[in-house]
């Protein structure tokens, strides 16, 4: 395997994995810090949203133009990047409210249970399982296509998803464990929930191997920038508001923006 796959599919498997961090959390702490949780999914949002317009878009936009002409090319970057954010909305959509791990509330379903309620816990968990899995897809190649074509962007990729994966771990885990008492069910079954990342990442590249060339990897990387932008403000940012104030969550984007545009300054 080449040395610049082998680098991007272990921060695709990082970021995936980390769902087992959110999971280990939730199952070995009495208490978590909501306020951190906040800062650190805005701060998240923040990197996610300002390397999708400023990098991954621009980089995209430049790929296309060289092929079809700056007009057509950047008309193609456009609609790929609003085709990544219909992708993933779609995805979203086609999982019920109810089972869909950003818009549970964990803390408020598990909180109170009772024996009867265990059952419908244990189907809760399953479903955020899956649920997780579909969404990591998309994620995974997101991370895995960066890491791809560039290390330090990559980087900060898998970085900014590894810390969204966290409370994916614990909507996962938490329901599990009320429901059976049993920590190592819980926490391998949000573990695997994680391996969707990276087997979606190799999933992408295989298939779109054969036809990689600098109009695909354009469409691509734009559509890339679409699923990064929709997952910041459909997720990212609602989730740090639930969790804490609405200050902090802004307070750790600008900082995660901050942090991005440094990163890129340094290494160009």
């Amino acid at each position: 395997m080449d040395t610049n796959v082998l680098f991007a599919f272990m921060l695709t498997l990082f970021a995936g994995l980390s769902t087992g961090i959110g999971s280990f959390i939730g199952l070995m702490s009495k208490k978590f810090n909501p306020k951190l949780l906040t800062i650190s999914l805005g701060f998240s949002a923040g990197v996610m949203i300002y390397v999708s317009m400023v990098e991954i878009f621009v980089k995209a936009r430049e790929s296309l133009s060289t092929v079809m002409g700056e007009r057509v090319g950047y008309m193609w970057t456009v609609a790929a990047f609003f085709l990544g954010i219909l992708f993933i909305a779609v995805i979203d959509k086609l999982i019920p409210a109810y089972e869909n791990p950003h818009e549970l509330n964990v803390t408020e379903k598990i909180e109170h249970a009772s024996e009867r309620e265990k059952a419908k816990l244990l189907r809760m968990g399953l479903f955020s399982a899956l649920a997780i899995g579909i969404h990591n897809f998309p994620e995974g190649l997101a991370t895995f296509m960066s890491g791809l074509t560039n290390p330090t962007l990559g980087i900060s990729i898998a970085v900014a998803i590894a810390i969204h994966n966290i409370p994916e771990g614990l909507a996962v885990s938490a329901p599990i464990y009320y429901a059976t008492k049993s920590r190592k069910k819980a926490f391998v079954l949000s573990f695997l929930s994680g391996l969707a990342e990276p087997i979606g990442a190799l999933l992408g590249y295989f298939v779109l191997r054969p036809f990689f060339n600098d109009t695909t990897f354009g469409i691509i990387f734009a559509s890339v920038a679409g699923i990064m932008v929709y997952i910041s403000l459909d997720e990212l940012l609602p989730t740090a508001e639930e969790y804490g104030e609405h200050h902090l969550a802004i307070g750790g984007l600008i900082a995660g923006m901050m942090v991005m545009a440094v990163s890129l300054l340094l290494f160009m």
